[in-house]
């Protein structure tokens, strides 16, 4: 029976598709120090769940398409906070950020529609986008450069008549680059000039190291149109499994139009949606301790990966990622290894192969994405291990 062509252009996870190997070698005793997945230790807070404790109604009902209007309005709190005023019918509620992504993208693209997005970037772009019939046109950049893309000659020379949007992540996913003020206004201004729209995906905003606040794009003038934000409970309240993401734009056409797929799909979860209006009440000294593991952690990775020789590594300045080029033939390779015949006191450690971040081929073969998501003690143990597998795999090669 046959599948559609949309669907079979899509990749399986980066992140995930090692999977097996570490089941396997879990079953064959050995400790797997896991730096593949973005899942924060870091401890979901406390109102989360007394909300869902003092929970009392009798029924379980749907909730409302666009979103329990309390979630609703603890974010257009949380922007005001930033100098951005929203109105309600200008924030929608989805199921993660994820479904936020495939919403807008079913929205915004035709069969054959394009969207600039640097790479490399977070790999479900990829899945939303070709689902949709578009089709990713990459804003290359090199680990040596430190990932850099904000360079608006590059950007323009990829426009043309089936271009629709540009897309990233800030702070990056994979990278950790943060857009200066003056990059994101050049964005800004391209999306303006070409009339395109400008996804901003900031489910990382809290979680920047220079101690500079992060600029929101919706904090720029007179894009409110081409402004799109993306974003999310997962990563700023360590709250991964609510499932709770939001698309917010004062495009009110859009919105409109985004309120369909809302309607098709019912509801989000009603208990998810109440236990995430009570984060929007923790205290700004949650964010402050949090930001602070996150940097030691970053520092200790970014250490350990110069001490590594034939590494190239930039210090990235947000989010909890890091990709980093290693002196190895493949990095899909090395991985594999790594899980089927590698183990130091029967410990060996899971990345994120690079080539899944990239949509251009070829390119990302040597590069990993590491998540520094383990507290320091286990970090240590996975960045010495990572050191130790680089040394064995490339000896056993020569």
């Amino acid at each position: 029976m046959k599948l559609s062509d949309k669907v079979q252009l899509c990749n399986l996870s980066p992140m995930r598709k090692f999977h097996p190997y570490a089941v396997d070698a879990v079953k064959r005793g050995r400790k797997i120090y896991h730096l593949n997945i973005g899942q924060p230790d870091i401890e979901t807070p406390p109102a989360f769940f007394n909300a869902i404790r003092n929970f009392e109604q009798d029924v379980l009902e749907y909730a409302p398409s666009p979103g329990i209007p309390k979630l609703i309005h603890e974010i257009q709190k949380y922007y005001a906070n930033i100098g951005i005023d929203y109105q309600q019918d200008e924030i929608l509620i989805t199921t993660g950020g994820s479904e936020a992504l495939q919403m807008l993208m079913l929205s915004i693209l035709d069969n054959g529609s394009e969207v600039i997005i640097p790479e490399p970037f977070y790999p479900n772009y990829n899945t939303f986008v070709r689902s949709a019939g578009g089709v990713i046109c990459p804003l290359t950049t090199t680990p040596e450069e430190g990932y850099h893309y904000a360079d608006r000659e590059k950007i323009e020379a990829l426009i043309n008549e089936n271009t629709r949007a540009i897309m990233f992540t800030n702070p990056g996913n994979p990278t950790g680059a943060v857009l200066t003020h003056d990059e994101l206004r050049m964005l800004a201004d391209i999306a303006k000039e070409h009339d395109l729209y400008l996804i901003g995906d900031e489910v990382y905003r809290e979680f920047v190291y220079g101690g500079e606040p992060l600029m929101s794009i919706g904090q720029i003038a007179g894009i409110e149109d081409n402004a799109i934000i993306i974003d999310s409970v997962s990563k700023r309240f360590s709250a991964c499994g609510a499932r709770i993401g939001t698309i917010i734009s004062k495009n009110k056409a859009l919105m409109q139009q985004l309120l369909k797929f809302c309607q098709a799909r019912l509801s989000v979860a009603t208990l998810d949606q109440i236990a995430s209006a009570a984060l929007y009440s923790v205290d700004g000294s949650y964010f402050d301790a949090v930001r602070e593991e996150y940097k030691l952690r970053r520092d200790t990775c970014v250490k350990k990966l110069h001490d590594i020789p034939g590494v190239v590594c930039s210090e990235p300045k947000g989010a909890f990622y890091l990709m980093a080029k290693l002196p190895v033939d493949s990095a899909d390779n090395f991985q594999k290894w790594l899980l089927t015949d590698f183990e130091d006191n029967g410990e060996t450690v899971m990345f994120a192969p690079g080539d899944g971040f990239y949509a251009t081929p070829g390119k990302g073969s040597n590069e990993i994405r590491i998540a520094y998501v383990l507290k320091q003690e286990k970090l240590e143990r996975a960045m010495d291990l990572l050191a130790l597998g680089i040394k064995a795999y490339n000896a056993r090669n020569n």
